[in-house]
C-alpha cells in the first residue's frame, strides 16, 4: 500500500530533546528548536511540517538523509576552517521559513510543495561517521534543509563524530533560539548562517524575522562557536547600498573578524524570472564591507570574476596567506593558523584543535544602537 512522504517520514522520528521542549495544558508542547517557538496540540506539526505532536509527546526527524555527499568546505562557504579539505555534508527534509529564491527547495520544501520530491535513506549514525572516517574527512556539516529543525538528528550523528575527532558545523538560516544554541554548543563548531538582508518586513515574507536571526548571530559569537556570514545578494531584494552598508554595520559591530560573504543568485525556484546576480553588484557589497571595516570579506559564486576577492590575506601586514578560484584553494600558506611573515593569528578553525575565536566589540555586540533595527524602536525598518 502506497504512502505519502509525510507518513513514511513519521517513521523516521524519535522523541524530541528535553531541552527544546516545554509540555503545556491539554496535551500541547512548545518547540524551541527555532524563532517560532511553536505552540502545538496533538496531532498538529510545528510551521517545519516535521516536528510534530504525537499524543502529547513531540517526535522529530531521526535515522534518515535526503541529501549526503562529499563537498569541498568552501562550498559550504567556510573560508576560515580547513582550507581546501572535504566536508561530509548531510540533510534531511523541511525548513522552517520559504524562501522563493531557496537554491535547495527540493529537500528545503519538500512538505509543502508537491513538486520538491527528494528520496530520503535510511542511515544510522555510525554509518555516517564510518564513511567519513574511512575517507579521511575531517568535518562533518549539516545542510541542505534548515539543521536547527533537525537538531537532535545532528547532535546524535555529531555526538559520534566528535569522539572520532571530527569538527562538526551547521549551514543555517539562524532563526535559533538561546535554548537550542545551548543544546548544540557541545557538538557543533562551524556555523555558518544566511543573513538574507537587512529589513523586518521582506523576512517576514520569507517566514522568519530579522531581530531574531540577528539576536542568533549575537548569541552564536557570544557562545564562541566560529561563525562565517553569507549574504545571497538578490537583484531588486537586498542590493541597495543602504541595506548593504546596514548589513556590514551591524556585522563590524559585532566583531571586524566576522567573515562575510557576499554570493551571486541565480534563477530558481519561484524566482526563476530575476535575473542573476552581475559580478559589478557583487564588487560593490564587497568594497561596502570592507569601507565598513570587516577585515574578511569574500565574494562568491561567480569564479575567477572578482579578481583578488576570493583569497584571505594578512589583515596586518597582507600577505596573501590562502588563495582560491570557486571551490579551489590554489595556495595555503598559514602556519598553525598564523601569517608566515608577521606572525599574527588569523581568526579562524584551521585543524589540530587551534582555534582563534572572534573577539566581540566592547562589553555589548549591540552597543551600537543604530546598527540593529528594532521591531518596535525607533530604527526599526518596515519598507
Amino acid at each position: 500500500m502506497s504512502t505519502t512522504l509525510r507518513e513514511r517520514l513519521a517513521d523516521n522520528t524519535a522523541t524530541a530533546a528535553t531541552e527544546l521542549t516545554v509540555t503545556e495544558a491539554d496535551g500541547a508542547v512548545r518547540c524551541l528548536a527555532c524563532g517560532h517557538r511553536c505552540f502545538i496540540y496533538p496531532g498538529l506539526a510545528g510551521v517545519c511540517q516535521v516536528r510534530f505532536n504525537d499524543g502529547g509527546h513531540l517526535r522529530v526527524p531521526s535515522g534518515y538523509v535526503a541529501s549526503l555527499q562529499i563537498d569541498p568546505i568552501e562550498k559550504k562557504p567556510f573560508f576560515h576552517a580547513f582550507p581546501g579539505s572535504d566536508a561530509m555534508s548531510f540533510g534531511m527534509l523541511g525548513c522552517d521559513l520559504h524562501c522563493s529564491y531557496c537554491q535547495n527547495w527540493v529537500t528545503s520544501q519538500a512538505l509543502r510543495d508537491d513538486e520538491a520530491q527528494s528520496p530520503t535513506q535510511r542511515i544510522g549514525p555510525e554509518r555516517l561517521v564510518e564513511l567519513a572516517v574511512r575517507k579521511r574527512i575531517p568535518v562533518m556539516v549539516s545542510t541542505y534543509n534548515e539543521p536547527l529543525i533537525t537538531a537532535e538528528w545532528a547532535v546524535e550523528v555529531f555526538g559520534l563524530a566528535k569522539s572520532q575527532g571530527l569538527v562538526c558545523g551547521f549551514v543555517s538560516n539562524g532563526n535559533g533560539t538561546p535554548e537550542v544554541l545551548e543544546y548544540l554548543r557541545p557538538h557543533v563548531d562551524l556555523y555558518k548562517v544566511d543573513l538574507k538582508g537587512f529589513r523586518d518586513r521582506p523576512y517576514r515574507q520569507l517566514g522568519g524575522t530579522l531581530n531574531n536571526v540577528l539576536d542568533t548571530i549575537e548569541g552564536l559569537v557570544q557562545r564562541r562557536f566560529w561563525v562565517e556570514i553569507v549574504t545571497l545578494v538578490v537583484p531588486g531584494f537586498n542590493d541597495s547600498d543602504e541595506e548593504l552598508k546596514d548589513i556590514a554595520a551591524f556585522l563590524a559591530g559585532l566583531s571586524p573578524d566576522v567573515p562575510w560573504h557576499v554570493t551571486a543568485f541565480h534563477p530558481d525556484y519561484r524566482m526563476d524570472a530575476t535575473p542573476p546576480t552581475s559580478a559589478a553588484t557583487l564588487i560593490r557589497a564587497y568594497d561596502i564591507g570592507r569601507e565598513s571595516g570587516l577585515r574578511y570579506v569574500y565574494v562568491g559564486n561567480i569564479p575567477g570574476r572578482a579578481g583578488t576577492r576570493e583569497n584571505t590575506y594578512c589583515p596586518h601586514c597582507q600577505r596573501l596567506l590562502v588563495e582560491r578560484r570557486g571551490f579551489q584553494v590554489q595556495l595555503n600558506a598559514l602556519v598553525d593558523g598564523r601569517c608566515p611573515d608577521c606572525s599574527a593569528p588569523i581568526p579562524g578553525h584551521w585543524g589540530h584543535g587551534l582555534v582563534n575565536p572572534i573577539e566581540k566589540v566592547g562589553d555589548s555586540a549591540t552597543s551600537a544602537p543604530n546598527l540593529r533595527p528594532r521591531e518596535t524602536g525607533r530604527k526599526a525598518r518596515r519598507e
